[in-house]
């Protein structure tokens, strides 16, 4: 396998960007339909400065598109398929992952335990 092929160097970059919650939670929000920002807003609860600087993150990296309507710009997935990856994520983690109960909440290099709190805000 050459380098350019390597899964870390191919999928790393993504999950960097997927990395932080509130790109996810605007993901999310999107569904399957294409929404101007002041939906996204409303959605995820997000200041809007907030909600401009994760778009253009998710717009550079290919996770999003952006389409001029009139006065207004509408964001969508660039391919309903990336929604069903996330969610089939979210279902393995949910079944793969260890139980925050069983987990050591003190520990801070436990990176199970701020991942399976951020089940709440899922994409299914």
């Amino acid at each position: 396998m050459d380098l350019e092929s390597c899964p870390a160097v191919l999928l790393g970059p993504v999950f960097k960007v997927l990395a932080e919650p509130n790109r996810l939670r605007i993901l999310c929000a999107l569904g399957t339909e294409c929404r101007p920002v002041t939906d996204i807003i409303h959605a995820t609860a997000l200041p809007q400065t907030n909600v401009s600087f994760h778009l253009r993150i998710l717009r550079e990296a290919g996770l999003v598109r952006a389409e001029r309507r009139g006065a207004f710009i509408y964001y969508c997935l660039p391919d309903p398929e990336l929604l069903e990856i996330l969610q089939s994520l979210q279902l393995w983690v949910t079944s793969h992952v260890p139980s925050p109960n069983l987990l050591n909440r003190e520990d801070p290099n436990n990176e199970y335990v701020s991942l399976t709190e951020r089940r709440a805000n899922s994409c299914g």
